[in-house]
């Protein structure tokens, strides 16, 4: 059997419903139950507050919502999006920037049945626009931008039936926001979706590859909200500041107060720190999840000058590996008794595991430094992670023959009630990615590490980024771990030219500050060279080159794109023979 025949046969074995006809009887259940919920608890507590100017005196101005307006605004809105046919499983775009609007349509569409599509804007128009071939919305909901790419790019909008305009309406026709909001007092009966009907598309970055629409169900949602609240232990008491939009759905979720930024969320690495401490300041935030691009820049801004975050309980960050540096700016500029968490996951299963500062500083980070790789932490309640063999083929059948023992380097592997089943239309991403286990679904997520005698996780990179050599494997955080120690080493990427199993190990390095000649460069390396010289695992590397500005991704600007940096390497290698 050819090894075409035999993944089509893996594929197969791989079918979930795209629709809420093919779908199982489940449980009743709809995510914006929880905003009604808080709504009738809470109603006069702030949903969401967002900076709309300033003052004469340069003072934040903020507009917001409280959960009884939201609820209420929600409810207008699905009102009209049911009159014009979005409800029960329409797949509608939405092209709308965090604020109060982004809000309230998201939490209608749940309300009506229709299925959200969220693509992250600063993917890139490209990117964007192939997600939107490949999940055919039949509505779309966007500013004017989006209106506007819509009739520029026709070809790609074909699916789309019904477009509505959030702020004003130029030439493009279609309908208004504005406009849908009847009936305002009105309650909205909520459809009576189910556990596993289809709730939302949410797309990956596409770090590693094609960005890939993750299939969200009501009750995953239901489970993720459950989930997070128990672990961080946060809920109505707490005000959230959300530097990645789309958690602070989460936050309205939880009955928190999301308080939305003022910055560019698809550029977290060049936040002004100002603008962030302002927020918690001015709005007494105890909570944020985040990108360690953005808390990197935050924290060293507050250590250099001397300023605390004062109320701050929690702090998450999560999208790459966070240096053991940024929880040890923390201590100095947060209250006693404040945590910081890295919880490690993926769009297709967040969370998974939780590590605290706490425990990096007094133990893993150490070991980090010493290239054993980053821990994540251990499990969350309900989840399972195992470590099976190393294998870039789709797996059909889970089996426990497939487990490496502890220690052992090998593949992720994760299961959970808010772990997803399937990529929307994407069989061949579903085969490669998704394990059948009984009435199950083991999501594998495609990065490397191990579990340790403390049942902790170990990451050392992601599996497509391993480097294979003639004396063995590479794993990419555990390299470039040993570099990173230098002061003027800003971050590294391993990365491997040529065949896969005999690539050529390259690392490469973007400073802090540039070599200003040669001789600083020539300098710089050797002291580079001495600090692989004396680790096992880098001793043998045999080019070190020195890149100005890594490309990385729009939504953490964190993870590297290493095949991007491997193809300029191999090029300047040739340039130099």
């Amino acid at each position: 059997m050819g090894s075409n025949e035999a993944f089509s046969q893996e594929q197969s074995v791989l079918h979930f419903p795209d629709s809420a006809e093919e779908s199982p009887c489940g449980e009743l259940c709809n995510i914006a139950t929880r905003l009604r919920e808080v709504a009738a608890r809470l109603p006069r507590k702030r949903a969401v507050v967002c900076p709309c100017g300033r003052d004469s005196s340069g003072r934040v101005k903020y507009t917001q919502l409280t959960f009884a307006q939201l609820d209420r605004e929600s409810d207008a809105i699905a009102r009209g999006l049911s009159e014009l046919g979005i409800a029960d499983g329409v797949r509608t775009s939405l092209f709308v920037k965090p604020g109060l609007d982004f809000y309230a349509i998201t939490f209608a569409l749940f309300k009506t049945g229709a299925v959200p599509v969220l693509i992250d804007p600063g993917m890139g128009r490209e990117r964007l626009l192939h997600c939107l071939v490949g999940v055919e919305p039949e509505a779309l909901i966007g500013i004017a931008q989006a209106q506007l790419a819509r009739l520029l790019f026709p070809k790609y909008f074909r699916s789309v039936k019904t477009f509505i305009s959030v702020g004003r309406r130029w030439c493009w026709g279609g309908y208004s926001l504005a406009g849908l909001k009847k009936h305002a007092d009105e309650k909205f009966d909520l459809a009576p979706t189910r556990e596993e009907d289809l709730a939302a598309i949410l797309f990956t970055t596409g770090s590693t590859g094609p960005a890939k629409g993750v299939a969200y169900e009501h009750g995953m949602f239901e489970a993720q909200c459950q989930l997070i609240g128990q672990t961080y232990g946060i809920g109505g008491e707490d005000i959230d500041l959300p530097t990645f939009p789309l958690f602070g759905l989460f936050s309205v979720a939880l009955g928190m107060t999301a308080v939305i930024p003022d910055m560019d969320p698809t550029r977290p690495a060049h936040v002004e720190p100002e603008k962030i401490i302002e927020a918690v300041w001015n709005q007494g935030c105890t909570f944020s999840f985040g990108s360690p691009a953005l808390w990197g820049k935050v924290t060293k801004h507050c250590v250099e000058r001397n300023i605390s975050l004062p109320g701050l309980r929690k702090i998450l960050m999560a999208g790459a590996p966070v240096a053991p540096e940024v929880h040890e700016r923390f201590a100095k500029i947060l209250d006693k008794g404040a945590e910081t968490h890295t919880p490690y996951g993926a769009t297709e299963a967040l969370p998974v595991a939780d590590m605290t500062g706490a425990e990096v500083l007094a133990e893993t980070g150490e070991l980090t430094r010493k290239g054993k790789g980053v821990c994540v932490g251990r499990p969350v309640s309900g989840v399972t992670v195992e470590v099976i063999k190393i294998s870039d083929e789709p797996i059909a059948e889970w089996s426990d023959s497939l487990k490496l023992p502890t220690g052992e380097i090998g593949e992720l592997v994760a299961q959970g009630g808010h772990v997803t089943k399937k990529y929307f239309r994407n069989d061949a991403a579903t085969a490669l990615a998704k394990i059948p286990d009984g009435g199950c679904v083991r999501h594998r997520m495609g990065d490397l590490g191990y579990l340790d005698e403390k049942g902790r996780i170990w990451f050392c990179g992601r599996k497509s980024h391993r480097v294979e050599t003639e004396r063995g494997i590479l794993y990419t955080v555990c390299c470039e771990a040993i570099f990173n120690c230098h002061e003027n080493v800003f971050r590294s990427a391993l990365v491997g030219i040529g065949d896969r199993s005999r690539q050529r190990p390259v690392i490469i390095i973007e400073p802090v500050s540039m070599p200003k000649n040669r001789s600083e460069e020539l300098g710089f390396i050797n002291e580079l060279l001495q600090l692989a010289r004396g680790n096992e695992l880098t001793r043998h590397l045999p080019d070190i080159l020195l890149h100005p500005s890594f490309p990385v991704d729009i939504r953490h600007n964190a993870k590297i794109f290493r095949e991007k940096l491997a193809f300029w390497a191999a090029k300047k290698l040739e340039e130099a023979r």
